[in-house]
């Protein structure tokens, strides 16, 4: 008899109950674009992103059709959305080993399906295996549906599947493209709609640099991702995502399968968790109302390669960013008051502006400008650099990347390049982006979540993947990137690096502080395969020499900056003020005294240069 998944429509306590306790601690209170950030936080930390190889088998796991026509917990046969006849006898059905390249005609065997075209993101590393919205499908309707939208179907018919499902020209009220989109059947509409939010969640701080809506010809545009973080989509898009949610709510289907991907990938779909989430959300409507702009933007902090700002907010209520303009060009969006422009040439002047935006993307007027020209030099790292690569025995395969820029550095640019071997050639696969922030002065570890290292456990990793660029085998160039530009690499591009990086554990040089672009084996220290000592943490050097040796004291200071610590061996003393100019000088300075007077300072922010050490300081 058929067995028919009923929707469970119940109080938000009882979806929140499905996940661990204390796992959306925090969101208590949110709502808005504030809450979806927090979501973001939520489950993009600590996940486990499997490689696109595997996921057939996991399948087994998270798609059985325990709900339909079997309704057995032994049941082998998949669920497949695109083909699955909720009513009456299914057309074909398939095990998951009958997955297949292409096919000619339904029902011949099943491949992954990407709900979001993995052209959105370039096939690009977690994005391209993440089972919240890679899933099994008919391989000829998958490939019918190309990198078509999901979408409401208007008069024209090119395809109609066994299940009723199909596609033809788009007809969601107020989208400008007419172009075809695939219209699953009702019954699974909702699980589509909160697959591509859990989506827009997900890869927030990504959302802008994926190939998102922005032809010149709307009608041509199949993407419905507008390239805005917070709300993601075409608004007239969120509002069909909206109205699929709500005739189609959450099933015990779906629990199941966001429980048993929680296993596996070790985060969750919040929306399957807790449905009204999504209308807190998206359910907006924003004014007309052009916000006020924010003001006093100030230089607080500048180096020979970054520079901070800092600015009061915008009075609007409705702002929830700013964008950051460099001689006015756009280098970055963030919801706080201050940012760092980082990737600046030493000795160069910039000039900075910043726009407020509220939640209906209107754009403020400029700030006031605040100029600055970067240090001819400092005591800072340039960029990231790789500080250990680990190449040990089957997957025990792992990276260590620092930060000592001088500033937290957010990693949503910066990804992961293997190269390997094609015949006679080479080829890069698509790459890993990272993601998240990184503190000054802090390390993390990538790893393959499939490593059994003695010391270390994937628990303990910033990420955790079996992506192509750590599965090297010590043969394979790899490389550090910030967008297209290679920052710190490992081994010669289009050669087999074997007697270099095979079998062996490198651990950079405690000299060592600036990535190179040019692999040079005399910065490394060489150990043994799988020795994994003081993985993810700094050295005992490191940490020496990124802590202060000395207390500078009183900040802000009126008269007198005064120095604890063992002065008498100091050789020099400089302050810098904030466009680069050295405005003091001396010799041996605590020779015989504590002190260095600034009453003479104008009053502002400045660098006390000590040997090679960088203190910042305010003048009253």
């Amino acid at each position: 008899m058929k067995k028919i998944l009923l929707p469970i429509i119940l109080i938000s306590s009882y979806f929140a109950a499905q996940a661990p306790v204390g796992y959306y601690d925090g969101t208590s209170g949110l709502s808005g674009y504030a809450l979806k950030s927090k979501l973001h936080d939520i489950i993009s930390e600590k996940n486990i992103n499997w490689h696109y190889g595997d996921l057939p088998d996991f399948y087994n796991q998270t798609d059985l059709d325990k709900y339909y026509d079997h309704g057995s917990e032994n049941t082998t046969l998949l669920l497949d959305i695109y083909s699955e006849i909720p009513t009456g006898p299914d057309a074909y059905e398939y095990t998951s080993a009958q997955i297949i390249g292409s096919a000619g005609a339904e029902g011949a065997g099943w491949n992954r399906e990407h709900m979001m075209p993995q052209s959105t993101f370039y096939s690009n590393y977690p994005m391209y295996s993440d089972l919240f919205y890679v899933v099994p499908t008919d391989a000829k309707i998958n490939q019918l549906r190309s990198n078509y939208p999901y979408g409401m179907v208007g008069s024209t018919i090119y395809y109609t599947f066994t299940n009723s499902s199909r596609i033809g020209n788009c007809a969601i009220p107020g989208v400008a493209y007419t172009g075809r989109v695939y219209e699953p059947i009702d019954e699974f509409k909702g699980d589509v709609a909160r697959s591509l939010l859990y989506f827009a969640v997900r890869y927030q701080g990504k959302l802008d640099t994926f190939n998102f809506n922005n032809n010149t010809n709307p009608a041509s545009d199949t993407n419905p991702l507008d390239g805005t973080e917070e709300r993601a989509y075409d608004p007239a898009y969120i509002a069909m995502l909206l109205q699929w949610h709500q005739q189609d709510p959450v099933s015990q289907r779906e629990i199941d399968r966001n429980n048993a991907v929680y296993a596996l990938q070790k985060n969750r779909n919040p929306f399957i968790d807790n449905p009204s989430w999504v209308n807190a959300i998206w359910n907006q409507t924003p004014d007309t109302v052009v916000p006020q702009s924010p003001s006093n933007l100030t230089v607080t902090q500048n180096s020979a390669y970054f520079t901070t700002v800092s600015w009061s907010p915008s009075a609007s209520t409705d702002v929830i960013g700013y964008k950051i303009y460099q001689d006015g060009n756009l280098v970055g969006a963030t919801g706080n008051t201050t940012f760092t422009v980082d990737h600046l040439s030493p000795s160069t002047t910039y000039n900075f502006t910043v726009k407020a935006y509220d939640n209906g993307y209107l754009l403020s007027s400029d700030s006031n400008t605040a100029s600055a020209t970067t240090l001819a030099s400092d005591m800072y790292a340039k960029d990231l650099y790789i500080s250990k690569y680990l190449e040990g025995s089957s997957n025990n395969k792992a990276l260590e990347i620092t930060n000592k820029t001088g500033h937290a550095v957010n990693l949503n640019n910066y990804r992961l390049s293997i190269q390997f071997p094609s015949g006679s050639n080479y080829y890069f696969p698509a790459p890993y982006e990272l993601e998240g922030i990184i503190q000054n002065n802090e390390t993390f570890v990538i790893l393959n979540p499939n490593a059994n290292f003695s010391c270390y456990t994937t628990s303990q990793a910033k990420f955790a993947t079996a992506a192509p660029q750590l599965t090297f085998s010590g043969s394979q160039y790899l490389e550090l990137r910030y967008k297209s530009s290679t920052v710190d690499a490992l081994g010669v591009t289009s050669t087999n690096n074997s007697s270099a990086l095979a079998n062996v554990s490198l651990y950079r040089k405690a000299n060592i502080s600036q990535p190179t672009a040019t692999f040079n084996s005399n910065e490394w220290d060489s150990y043994p395969s799988d020795y994994c000592q003081s993985l993810g943490t700094l050295s005992t050097s490191d940490l020496t020499s990124s802590v202060s040796a000395f207390r500078m004291y009183p900040n802000p200071v009126q008269d007198q900056i005064f120095i604890d610590g063992k002065t008498e061996n100091i050789q020099s003393a400089q302050i810098i003020d904030f466009s680069g100019k050295q405005v003091y000088s001396e010799k041996q300075p605590f020779r015989n005294k504590k002190s260095i007077s600034v009453q003479n300072l104008v009053p502002g922010s400045y660098l006390l240069k000590i040997d090679d050490k960088v203190y910042q300081f305010i003048k009253k």
